[in-house]
């Protein structure tokens, strides 16, 4: 009977410590991280210029991803790859974004331009990008797509590149 009950103890301390290792050996992937944002853009909350008077923003790994989502569902079509495929010579690129009149290179010019889309030297309305209202994306879900094109355009590699 001792015996019994040993080898119990030790199957069940041999089987605790595998399952424990199992758990602590391998990261678990939240569901919401898309595995391009970890790989290109960031394993961690990144600050994001927010406004010309050199606010930021924190976004989050989900957040990037949920923004990745979006990019992917509403302007991707014409924005494959930070690549603006109605007017080649106008990216997604951080230098584009700030050369626009006005400027998109911080999270609050890029929604006020997907809210409004204008030219790019910002004399006419833009009709080839769609325009975005609060009643389709909410504040956070354009600011998390307005945080991942910023994002892209710092840190992808081969983002907006031709």
């Amino acid at each position: 009977m001792f015996r019994n009950s040993f080898l119990r103890s030790l199957l069940l301390l041999f089987i605790t410590n595998i399952v424990g290792w199992l758990i602590f050996s391998f990261p678990v992937q939240a569901q919401n991280v898309d595995p391009y944002v970890l790989r290109y853009l960031t394993d961690e909350p990144v600050e994001i210029q927010s406004d010309r008077q050199g606010g930021t923003q924190t976004f989050s790994v989900e957040d990037l991803s949920a923004g990745k989502v979006l990019f992917t569902d509403s302007c991707l079509n014409c924005h494959a790859g930070g690549v603006t495929i109605p007017y080649p010579t106008v990216s997604l690129s951080l230098e584009d974004l700030k050369a626009a009149t006005p400027p998109r290179d911080t999270i609050k010019d890029l929604v006020a331009y997907m809210r409004h889309p204008v030219s790019y030297d910002g004399s006419d309305t833009n009709y080839w990008c769609r325009e975005i209202p609060e009643n389709w994306l909410s504040d956070a879900e354009i600011d998390n797509l307005a945080a991942f094109i910023l994002q892209s355009a710092i840190k992808a590699p081969g983002w907006a590149k031709n």
